[in-house]
């Protein structure tokens, strides 16, 4: 597989999900900030980009969305596809959704829809790093001193830190290679939380590239609102 080409590579986002744990009858990727649904922040930080060729957006199953999303941003192609039960039924229905210019061995991002926040450094470093790696993600070490607490929320123990580090996105992996692997995984009955677990699984190496720590999932309303506070400094 030739990664040195430096061509733009596609992206998956999924965006199927409900946001359960944030609360709310709108999926918090829709919800806006800035005068703009959060998933468009998204859209913006993907395809504004130069080594972004296009994105693959999985919507919900059913229903109506609750935005206006384009079919084309920066000029670049978004398309559409209906999720599935799953975060990785999602990710694998955007996979056959690329279009046959994706060869089977060129990587693919997936990329949470409600992770906005993604700097261009951050993806100057992944792509980079797919010149060199099979597969590649975007990760923080972890700097906090970490708890094992028993069943009624009593400290047990201090957990060691090193060599610990917190999952982010992008992640990316050849085309197929992560469809088998997410299939390879559902076969098995094992609900992945990430592409990288679904790989990890597969026995495949996976490199980490230290990204912003600031790269967050929104989650929470407080999530919501510090994302907000940041567009908010950028027009200060």
């Amino acid at each position: 597989m030739n990664l040195r080409t430096g061509k733009p590579r596609w992206c998956v986002i999924p965006a199927a999900g409900s946001g359960s744990r944030f609360g709310g009858s709108v999926p918090k990727q829709y919800l806006p900030v800035a005068g703009k649904p959060v998933l468009l922040h998204t859209l913006e930080a993907l395809l504004g980009h130069p080594g972004i060729a296009g994105v693959v957006l999985v919507l919900p199953a059913t229903g109506e969305l609750p935005v206006e999303l384009p079919e084309r941003y920066y000029g670049k192609p978004v398309l559409r596809v209906r999720g599935g039960a799953s975060r990785a039924e999602s990710v694998a229905n955007g996979l056959a959704a690329l279009p046959d210019e994706v060869a089977a061995h060129d990587p693919v991002l997936v990329h949470d829809a409600a992770r906005p926040n993604l700097a261009s450094a951050d993806l100057d470093a992944l792509l980079a790093a797919l010149a060199q790696h099979p597969g590649a993600m975007l990760a923080a070490p972890v700097r906090d001193t970490l708890k094992r607490a028993t069943p009624a929320g009593q400290v047990l123990a201090t957990e060691p830190r090193e060599a610990l580090w917190r999952a982010l996105t992008p992640q990316a992996f050849a085309r197929q290679a992560l469809a088998e692997a997410l299939a390879a995984a559902a076969a098995q009955g094992i609900e992945v939380t990430d592409e990288a677990m679904a790989m990890e699984l597969a026995g495949a190496p996976i490199l980490l590239v230290e990204g912003a720590e600031d790269n967050f999932k929104i989650t929470t309303p407080a999530d919501l609102a510090r994302f907000a506070w940041l567009k908010a400094q950028e027009k200060s």
